[in-house]
């Protein structure tokens, strides 16, 4: 007999563990379940092959600007026009699904035609497949097939067969077919290898999907990344299980992004080119224009060379001054040479060698003295009257003229000259003075000229780099890794799926009993029991096969008569010490719970410990004791005891058919007032009368919760015992009978656990004791 303190603080670890415990064959059973699928999915999947492949995208930026200004224009060329790519823009170039569609499109993956194995489906695609299926032109706004067409070979031609569409047509090879989603037309393989494709099947599967859903299938199977942060080489990856295929998407993959880069660079090369030779057109009239305004300025200026000219008039304007000053200093001394004539007397000396130029001047001044010293000469001999001396004086006179007249024709002479060479000096001057404007003008054309012809050398050989750049098309990527297949497949991964498998062998049972605990409302051990109330379980019975005897035989060993001595003993500790026999009823909440077969058993053990023992069948409602009696009803019972008076105790007292040194007394006919009955006060002479007589009364009493007949005299019993059923008692039930002893209705109670199952059986039930026990 165990109390049960009801501490919810406490937790048991045995009672979390022990429906897991108890169906331990479930995990054996599901584990091995799981592993035998596993294995079954390991030999029947299909293979998926990693196929791999690196391409080295070609780094050709240049820099901008280069020495000698002729970087100006690097990338109009066409050898720069990757500068602007990034790696992480070209990554995402080959995601893209225009590429998917070029792919899908060239290989002809619109179509997927499969043969049927045992348990799997394998592909033939390329040397492997013995058609080749070719989509001329998908028809509009017509849906493709959801179910693949059944493909035949028929003497030289090829049955389609399609139950989705209603279709089935005998076609040759090379002719166009109308389906009702495209038109297509069938041609052999000539690359077939029949070696390498093995056994096919005679008929085959030929599955169509569009072409945008062929590049979505082909997107998502492409595999893109850097095989290095710091590198420009790309990693390129597919899963599948024909290899071939695999192969071939790589390889068109690369083949459609060269193409489209060598399209892209060469329409940019094209543009470059067009650019470049309008440029050259414009530039090569802009030059011949500063060409002619370069002549005509050298026209209008009346120059060759401006510097030359610069020069030869610096040169000019020298020579002039120098003319002038030397004419100034002849004029200065052919006036001084005048006005000291007109002073002196005609008798004196002229002054001679003082630089005069004039030739004529000079012969005259000379002559002139001669004439005055030869006078002079004279008046030394003669007077001034003397003939000779008068004729020589007239000659001098006359002479005086001629110099005067001579010095005068020079001054003229000089003056006409200095006036001459100042008019030079001020146009050399003026032409000296304009040599700044002109050259600043010169210089402006010069450079114009210098620009243009520079720009138009670097067209020139821009336009040699694009024509180059045209005519030699190297691909943009250059593979580096081929496509190759890895060493081991990607799928199944067998110790994976094994490790799954197992887990789910272990947490599938786990889930199951998990929530069948969980949605579980029945009690099912006397752990549950003592878990929801305070009172004594004091017995668990075993649950009983049908095909077993459910009564206890004399020296029984079996583990329910070992149960029920179990309880015999423990009621022993409840029951009160008095001389006279012990009442003890056994009672329950519902129908069902086994509160006769309990009774019936309780007053076996007892009687065959050689105890006086009657049992008496108190529920006069649902009369049960009569069905250990073959279900006959040998006579007067607790019922006609009650009602009528005279009838005696030995009247309503049979013997036990199972044990006669055990007593029993039927319910007897079921009344239709059965609690006024009970109630009538015969009840409590009848158990008066039976204390005198037996060791032990057992009554069998109605279930508590449907009706209150067992309420009316429960106060007549030593011990109550209240029986539950395992997997059938509701754990609610038990809150009334703890309401009915929290209430004062029921006093020294017990709970009897019925029914329980070999696996929820507490630690002293389990073992079993006895010599028949195995």
């Amino acid at each position: 007999m165990e109390k049960n303190t009801n501490n919810p603080s406490e937790i048991d670890i045995n009672s979390i563990i022990k429906p897991y415990l108890s169906k331990w064959y479930w995990f054996v059973v599901f584990l091995f379940l799981a592993i035998f699928l596993a294995i079954v999915y390991i030999k029947t999947a299909v293979t998926v092959y990693h196929v791999q492949s690196a391409v080295l995208i070609k780094d050709a930026k240049k820099s901008i600007g280069g020495a000698g200004g002729m970087g100006v224009l690097e990338g109009l060329s066409g050898f720069g026009g990757m500068s602007t790519n990034s790696i992480e823009n070209e990554l995402e170039v080959f995601k893209t699904k225009k590429l998917a569609r070029d792919v899908a499109s060239i290989n002809h993956l619109q179509t997927t035609l499969l043969s049927n194995s045992f348990f799997t489906k394998k592909e033939l695609f390329g040397d492997t497949s013995p058609i080749i299926v070719h989509i001329i032109n998908e028809k509009k706004n017509k849906e493709f097939p959801k179910k693949p067409f059944t493909v035949s070979f028929e003497k030289g031609k090829v049955n389609l067969k399609s139950e989705e569409f209603n279709f089935n047509k005998t076609v040759e090879y090379g002719r166009s077919v109308s389906l009702p989603f495209a038109n297509i037309i069938i041609t052999k393989n000539k690359a077939f290898d029949r070696e390498k494709a093995k056994e096919i099947n005679k008929e085959l599967e030929l599955s169509f999907s569009s072409l945008e859903s062929a590049a979505s299938d082909i997107q998502k199977l492409i595999q893109v990344d850097l095989a290095d942060k710091d590198g420009t080489i790309i990693s390129l990856g597919v899963n599948y299980p024909e290899t071939d295929k695999a192969k071939t998407i790589l390889k068109s993959l690369v083949d459609s992004y060269n193409k489209d880069a060598i399209v892209d660079k060469n329409s940019e090369s094209h543009k470059t080119k067009e650019f470049i030779d309008d440029r050259i057109d414009k530039i090569s009239g802009e030059l011949g224009n500063v060409e002619s305004e370069k002549e005509r300025f050298k026209t209008d200026h009346k120059i060759t060379d401006l510097m030359t000219e610069a020069k030869i008039n610096l040169e000019s304007s020298a020579d002039a001054k120098k003319k002038q000053l030397e004419l100034d200093a002849q004029l200065e001394l052919t006036n001084d040479l005048i006005s000291y004539l007109n002073k002196q007397n005609t008798n004196q000396l002229l002054p001679v060698n003082v630089g005069l130029e004039s030739q004529e001047s000079n012969t005259d001044i000379a002559a002139y003295n001669k004439m005055v010293l030869d006078r002079n000469r004279l008046l030394e001999n003669a007077t001034p009257q003397n003939p000779l001396v008068q004729d020589i004086s007239q000659q001098i006179n006359s002479m005086k003229r001629s110099v005067s007249e001579s010095l005068q024709k020079n001054k003229l002479a000089l003056q006409l000259a200095l006036n001459e060479y100042v008019s030079e000096q001020s146009k050399i001057g003026d032409r000296i003075t304009k040599i700044p404007h002109q050259e600043k003008l010169f210089r402006s054309l010069e450079r114009q000229q210098q620009i243009k012809e520079n720009l138009y050398l670097l067209l020139l050989q821009k336009r040699e780099e694009t024509a180059i750049s045209l005519a030699v098309v190297a691909p943009k990527a250059r593979v580096v890794e081929p496509a190759y297949i890895a060493d081991k497949p990607v799928a199944p991964k067998k110790m994976i799926i094994l490790l799954v498998s197992m887990i789910l062998g272990v947490l599938i049972p786990f889930v199951l009993i998990y929530l069948k605990e969980l949605i579980n409302t029945k009690i099912s051990s006397k752990d549950d029991l003592k878990s929801l109330t305070a009172i004594p379980v004091v017995a668990e019975i075993p649950a009983i096969r049908k095909n077993v005897d459910h009564v206890i035989k004399h020296n029984d060993f079996s583990q329910l008569a070992e149960s029920f001595r179990i309880l015999t003993t423990n009621i022993g500790f409840m029951l009160p010490k008095i001389d006279n026999g012990k009442v003890i009823f056994v009672t329950s909440s519902i129908k069902g719970e086994g509160k006769t077969f309990v009774s019936m058993n309780l007053a076996l053990s007892l009687s065959y410990s050689n105890e006086r023992v009657v049992i008496i069948g108190a529920d006069i409602r649902n009369p049960q004791l009569q069905r250990y009696n073959n279900g006959k009803n040998p006579g007067k019972g607790l019922s006609e005891f009650l009602y009528d008076k005279n009838t005696t105790l030995d009247e309503i007292t049979f013997k036990n058919p199972v044990n006669n040194k055990c007593d029993i007394i039927y319910s007897g006919t079921i009344p239709p007032n059965p609690t006024e009955l009970l109630k009538n006060g015969r009840l409590s002479a009848l158990l008066d009368d039976l204390r005198l007589k037996y060791d032990y009364i057992i009554v069998d009493t109605a279930p508590l919760l449907l009706v209150t007949d067992t309420f009316t005299f429960v106060n007549y019993a030593d011990l109550k015992l209240y029986v539950t059923r395992s997997n059938f008692t509701d754990k609610k039930l038990i809150d009334f009978a703890n309401d009915s002893v929290e209430s004062g209705k029921l006093d020294n109670v017990a709970f009897v656990l019925n029914d329980v199952t070999k696996q929820n059986f507490g630690y002293g039930n389990k073992y079993g004791y006895g010599y028949n026990n195995k």
